[in-house]
C-alpha cells in the first residue's frame, strides 16, 4: 500500500491538488513523532493562517481508522501513526508474494527512453572517465525497464573525426597487422600516442589525407577503420559484460553523415542559419548563450550537427517518450544550445530531452589524459576492485569456498556502488580501499548483509510463515517502514534520473536490518515472534537483491 498516496487521498486543503499534497509528505527524522508527516508551512500562503493553526484544523477534520491509528499536530506538522501490525502485514505479504519483482510496475507502459550513454571513441581506451556515464546509463537502463518502460540504450559511437586520420597514418608509418591484432586496443592507443608524440606538418597533412579518403569511400582506408572499429568493440564488450551493461543500438557519429544535410537544409528554410566569419550558425545571443555552430568555414559539420540528425532519427524511429543523455557536466552548454535549436525548428518535443549530466571519475593520484598515454584503464580498476576483494573476502572467511567467483561480485560491485553511491553530480575520486570496506556506505557492507540474512534463513530451513496480526517491536518496524519505501524510492529515482536513491536505501535498509539482527533472536525465537522474523528476513534480502540488481551489482550467497 501506498501510505503516502492513502493520507494524501484524505486530507482536503483549498487550493491544493491530492498530488501537491502527496508531494508535501515527509518521513519524520524521529519514529517516535509518527511514521509520515505533512509540514504545514508551505500552507500558510495559500490559507493564510499560521502552520501551526492549520496543523490543528486538518488534525480535527482528518477521521482516523483501520490504516490510520493516529493523528497528532506538534510545532506546524501534521502527523500520522500508521497501524503498524497492518503495515507490517500488507508491505511483508506483497513482497513475500512478489519476491525479488517487488517494487515493479507498469506506469510506463506504451512509453519509450533512449538513453545515450557510454558513448566510447572508436580506437581509444576505455578509461576510468568512462566509468559514470557505462554504470549510471546502465542503472537507469534496468530501472525504466522494471518500472514497465520500452527502453533504448544507445551507444553513440565516437567513429567521426580527423584522429582516424591520424590512426592510419601512424599505423602505415609504425604498424604490424599482426602485433595490433595481438595488442588489440592497447596497439591501437600506443600508435595514436607515438603520432602525437612525433607528428610534424608533414605528418598531420597525411593524417587529414587519409580522413579526408575515409569520407570519400576509399577502400583501404575503410577497411583499416573498420577493422579498428572491430577490435575496439571486441574489447570494450569485455567491460561491458563484467558490468552488467547492454546496448540496443550502437549507431554512432558516423551513422549520421547522410543524415545532417536535411536538418541543414531545415535550418535554412526555417531562417534559422546566419553566416559568421565563414561559418554557419544559430544565433543564440537573445537566450543568453554563444551561438551554435552548424557548419565550419571549410563547409565541416560539428557535434551539433550530428547530434541535431542523431535526435530527429530517434524521434522517427523510436517515438521516445523522453531521450536521456548521460553525458558529463562539462557540456552543459552543448546540450543547452542544442536542446534550444531543436526547439526553434518548432520541433514539440524538445522538451523531452533530458541532459543527465556526472561528475568527473579519478583516481586518488589525479585524473588522465589519452592524448599523452597517462591514461588509467578502466579494465585495470575492475581487475585490481577484484583482487583486492579476493584478499578482503579470504581474510573475512578464510574456509569460504568458491572465493574467485565471489571475490568478482564483490569487486566488480564495488566499481560501480562507488561511481553510483553519491548524487551524479558529484566529482568522485576513487578510493579501492573505501569503496571494499565491510563497514560504511559500500555495496560490500549490502552484499555482506545479503549473505547474513541467507545464513539465517539457511539455517530455519527457508520456511518462513508470515503470522496475522503481529504487533512488530521498534526495531522491526524501522525495517517494514524501510520496506515499504522502495516502490516511491524507484519512482524518484526516474524521476530524477538519481540511481543514488536507490544506493542508499540499500546502505539504509541493510543498517535497519543489522540493528534488528543485533537487537532482537531470529532462529531462537519462538512462535509468532520467530516467522514474523524470519519473514521480515526474507523479505530484507529479497529487496536488497532487487535494489542491487537495479544498480547492475550482483549478490553472492555467502562471505
Amino acid at each position: 500500500m501506498d501510505y503516502k498516496k492513502y493520507i494524501a487521498e484524505r486530507i482536503n486543503v483549498d487550493g491544493l491538488s491530492c498530488e501537491e499534497i502527496y508531494g508535501l509528505i515527509v518521513t519524520p527524522p524521529n519514529s517516535e513523532m509518527g511514521d509520515f508527516a505533512l509540514p504545514c508551512f508551505k500552507l500558510s500562503k495559500v490559507l493564510r493562517k499560521s502552520p501551526a493553526i492549520i496543523a490543528e484544523e486538518l488534525k480535527d477534520a482528518y477521521k482516523t481508522d483501520g490504516v490510520i491509528s493516529g493523528v497528532s499536530a506538534i510545532n506546524g506538522y501534521l502527523n500520522f501513526s500508521v497501524n503498524k501490525a497492518g503495515l507490517a502485514s500488507s508491505v511483508l505479504s506483497e513482497i513475500l508474494t512478489s519476491g525479488e519483482n517487488y517494487g515493479k510496475s507498469q506506469e510506463g507502459k506504451d512509453k519509450t527512453v533512449c538513453i545515450d550513454y557510454s558513448s566510447v571513441n572508436i580506437a581509444k581506451p576505455f578509461h576510468i572517465g568512462h566509468l559514470s556515464t557505462t554504470v549510471i546509463g546502465g542503472a537507469l537502463y534496468k530501472l525504466y525497464q522494471y518500472l514497465g518502460y520500452n527502453v533504448v540504450g544507445i551507444n553513440h559511437l565516437g567513429d567521426y573525426g580527423t584522429q582516424f586520420g591520424k590512426l592510419i597514418c601512424a599505423y602505415k608509418r609504425w604498424g604490424n597487422k599482426e602485433e595490433v591484432e595481438k595488442g588489440g586496443i592497447h596497439a591501437i592507443n600506443d600508435l595514436y600516442v607515438r603520432f602525437n608524440n612525433e607528428a610534424d606538418e608533414q605528418m598531420e597533412s597525411e593524417a587529414r589525407e587519409y580522413f579526408r579518403l575515409i569520407e570519400s569511400g576509399d577502400k583501404e582506408a575503410n577497411e583499416i577503420f573498420e577493422w579498428f572499429k572491430s577490435l575496439t568493440l571486441k574489447y570494450v564488450q569485455k567491460i561491458y559484460d563484467k558490468l552488467g551493461v547492454n546496448f540496443d543500438s550502437y549507431a554512432g557519429e558516423r551513422f549520421y553523415t547522410d543524415k545532417m544535410q536535411p536538418v541543414i537544409d531545415e535550418l535554412r528554410e526555417k531562417r534559422l542559419l546566419k553566416e559568421s566569419e565563414g561559418a554557419q550558425i544559430v544565433d543564440l545571443e537573445e537566450y543568453g548563450m554563444p551561438p551554435c555552430l552548424i557548419l565550419r568555414s571549410d563547409g565541416a559539420s560539428l557535434y551539433a550537427t550530428r547530434d541535431l540528425a542523431a535526435a530527429i532519427y530517434r524521434k522517427n524511429t523510436y517515438d521516445f517518450y523522453k531521450c536521456l543523455y548521460v553525458v558529463a557536466y562539462q557540456q552543459n552548454l552543448h546540450f543547452k544550445q542544442f536542446f534550444k535549436v531543436l526547439e526553434l525548428m518548432g520541433k514539440p518535443w524538445a522538451k523531452d530531452m533530458v541532459h543527465v549530466a556526472y561528475g568527473m571519475v579519478s583516481l586518488e593520484d589525479g585524473a588522465m589524459s589519452t592524448r599523452k598515454g597517462k591514461v588509467v584503464w578502466l579494465e585495470d580498476v575492475i581487475n585490481k576492485c577484484i583482487e583486492k576483494a579476493y584478499t578482503v573476502v579470504s581474510e573475512k572467511n578464510p574456509d569460504l569456498e568458491n572465493k574467485n567467483e565471489i571475490a568478482e561480485k564483490v569487486g566488480i560491485g564495488a566499481v560501480i556502488f562507488g561511481a553510483l553511491y553519491n548524487n551524479k553530480i558529484k566529482d568522485i575520486v576513487f578510493s579501492y580501499d573505501r569503496v571494499l570496506s565491510f563497514e560504511g556506505e559500500t555495496s560490500v557492507y549490502v552484499q555482506y548483509t545479503c549473505a547474513r540474512a541467507n545464513s539465517v534463513l539457511s539455517k530455519s530451513g527457508n520456511k518462513e510463515a508470515l503470522p496475522e496480526n503481529y504487533q512488530p517491536n521498534a526495531q522491526e518496524f524501522e525495517v517494514v517502514k524501510e520496506l515499504a519505501s522502495f516502490p516511491e524510492v524507484l519512482k524518484e529515482a526516474a524521476e530524477k534520473y538519481e540511481p543514488c536513491y536507490i544506493a542508499r536505501f540499500a546502505v539504509d535498509l541493510a543498517q535497519k536490518f543489522n540493528k534488528f539482527y543485533i537487537d532482537c533472536k531470529i532462529l531462537t525465537a519462538e512462535g509468532d515472534a520467530k516467522d514474523f522474523r524470519l519473514a521480515l528476513t526474507r523479505a530484507t534480502l529479497s529487496t536488497l537483491k532487487s535494489a542491487l540488481a537495479i544498480l547492475g551489482i550482483g549478490v553472492p550467497d555467502k562471505m
